[in-house]
């Protein structure tokens, strides 16, 4: 298929915090530079979904000046709260018995969605072609195997994929440096990694699933300001999780929860063990006489210094949540992912300048605070596979005695997809009907994310054994995508006594939590047309 070429100097995919912060520093480099942003979302922010307590210490650096710019970084952290919840009962951690990593002195609650938002314009201000409703979908290589650029998602196609009236082929854009900044298990960075083997010398990746809400509520409840986070009650002290309240501006509270995919019981809902976190008294009180407004879902990356792959290869480099550098003590990924799209953007300027390699970016970055971060929080996450009460103590002995300058690294053993036990070994669970006031269905969840895909196109979640799910998942696992899926995605449905697995891949609200969680890696997700999935606004 003949395809329209377009050249540019460098090339980013993805319209996040660390793809953003690349675009910036390469036009404060070199405003000569030829940089193109693309973005699968409808507009810039549209899938951006994080908590989001936001350091400001990379963007201090990028734009000094971002509080004379405007930046929508309001709410300055003013009191913080850690409970430990029982089933009906809690009890208040005193903050400064918490790791420093976990203090948020002088931190904002703040969108990370309309912050991207600013940081677009401000990339554009500086002459950045910035293309969303574009998913990158294929990566392009030169004869010699580096990394050429990559191909826009076709437009136009049937489920079949037969070209309809509006087809519209998509384009190549090549480019000297092609930059993936996907976020969070990236489609075309998946593939990048299997190719060039930039794991091979790490750990199996670990991952979670984000749940947020906003929710405006009664004046009486709501404090400005108020940081809190919780451990324990609903899940048990074998599954990794914990909530997050946040209390922002204009009398709205950002609520979530994180349950970590290394969870072994395929019984397990993620959605509802959040939606059963909302009846704690600690939690319901807050929310009682209130509205919800949004809600959403996305994958968060985990594993830290240990699971990062190579971030480099011939013709690109791989950043952000893409390669992996969230914080998991800290709870913060934006201000690490920001920082790896800055040292990208020196990499790059000294390759065409100086005509170093793309491997300077490996020294670069262990020379950086983000380095000494992920190395200081390396242990945290894989000493919960102990369970909750030994990753508490650990954590506390590895974070406040030795400040993360034990003299070992844990290890992750395990992928996420390995974990899961055979459903008849695994206790059943039984979720309480929601009360559509506090608690909500899949149904109605999904409707608040303003998802959206364009009617009859290919269908982007793709089984690579169309049979596997009756077959053998549903037998062994009971199906857990039924489960897993956070807007109901995937059914088990009965014709004429004969099970049937079904795709409803319109809910889709990009979180690839079916990507990184089915237990035989039978799911890959693609991109869809562009603009569609979710429309977050303040999230």
């Amino acid at each position: 298929m003949s395809r329209e070429v377009m050249e540019y100097d460098v090339v980013i995919v993805g319209g996040g915090p660390s793809g953003l912060s690349t675009a910036i520093k390469l036009k404060q480099l070199n405003p000569d530079l030829n940089v193109c942003l693309l973005e699968k979302a409808s507009e810039i922010g549209a899938h951006i979904l994080s908590g989001n307590v936001f350091e400001t210490r990379a963007l201090d650096e990028l734009l000094p000046n971002w509080k004379e710019l405007s930046a929508p970084i309001k709410t300055k952290v003013n009191k913080e709260k850690f409970l430990f919840l029982g089933k009906s009962k809690s009890i208040s951690w005193p903050t400064w018995l918490l790791p420093k990593v976990q203090h948020n002195k002088n931190n904002y609650i703040i969108s990370l969605a309309n912050l991207c938002r600013w940081l677009a314009e401000q990339a554009e201000g500086l002459g950045v072609e910035i293309f969303p409703g574009f998913p990158a979908s294929e990566v392009l290589y030169n004869e010699d195997g580096s990394v050429k650029g990559i191909v826009t998602q076709d437009m136009g196609l049937d489920k079949e994929g037969n070209k309809k009236d509006s087809f519209e082929p998509g384009m190549e854009l090549h480019a000297k440096v092609t930059v993936f900044a996907e976020g969070c298990r990236g489609h075309l960075g998946k593939t990048l990694i299997k190719k060039f083997e930039l794991d091979k010398n790490s750990d199996p990746q670990q991952y979670g699933i984000g749940f947020k809400e906003i929710w405006e509520i009664k004046e009486e409840n709501h404090h400005e300001g108020l940081v809190m986070h919780t451990a324990g009650w609903p899940l048990d002290k074998k599954t990794y999780g914990g909530s997050f309240v946040y209390h922002a501006e204009n009398k709205q509270v950002f609520l979530g929860y994180v349950i970590g995919l290394d969870y072994q019981n395929p019984h397990l809902s993620p959605f509802d063990e959040f939606q059963r976190f909302k009846t704690h008294p600690s939690i319901k009180s807050i929310l009682e006489g209130g509205k919800r407004i949004s809600y959403g879902a996305r994958a968060l990356i985990e594993g830290g210094l240990q699971s990062l792959p190579k971030m480099y290869m011939p013709g690109a480099l791989l950043i952000g949540c893409d390669a992996g550098t969230l914080n998991m003590p800290k709870i913060k990924g934006s201000h690490t992912a920001m920082k790896s799209g800055i040292i990208a953007a020196e990499t790059i300027f000294d390759h065409f300048k100086e005509k170093k390699e793309l491997s300077i970016y490996e020294d670069k970055f262990k020379k950086s605070w983000v380095y000494q971060e992920l190395k200081a929080a390396r242990n945290v996450k894989p000493s919960f596979s102990w369970g909750l009460i030994l990753g508490i103590i650990f954590t506390g002995i590895d974070q406040i005695l030795f400040r993360g300058k034990l003299p070992f690294t844990l290890r992750h053993k395990h992928a996420d997809h390995e974990t899961l036990k055979a459903a008849n070994k695994m206790p059943k669970i039984e979720y309480p009907k929601p009360d559509n006031v506090i608690t909500f269905d899949k149904t109605s969840s999904v409707y608040l994310t303003g998802t959206n895909h364009t009617d009859n196109q290919p269908v982007h979640l793709k089984l690579k054994d169309k049979d596997l799910p009756i077959n053998y998942t549903l037998e062994k696992f009971d199906e857990p995508a039924q489960r897993y899926c956070p807007v109901g995605v995937y059914e088990v449905q009965s014709e004429n006594n004969e099970k049937k697995f079904v795709i409803n891949s319109q809910n889709c609200i990009h979180c690839k939590t079916c990507d990184i969680k089915e237990p035989s890696q039978n799911i890959n997700w693609v991109t869809p047309e562009g603009g569609g999935g979710p429309k977050y606004g303040n999230m």
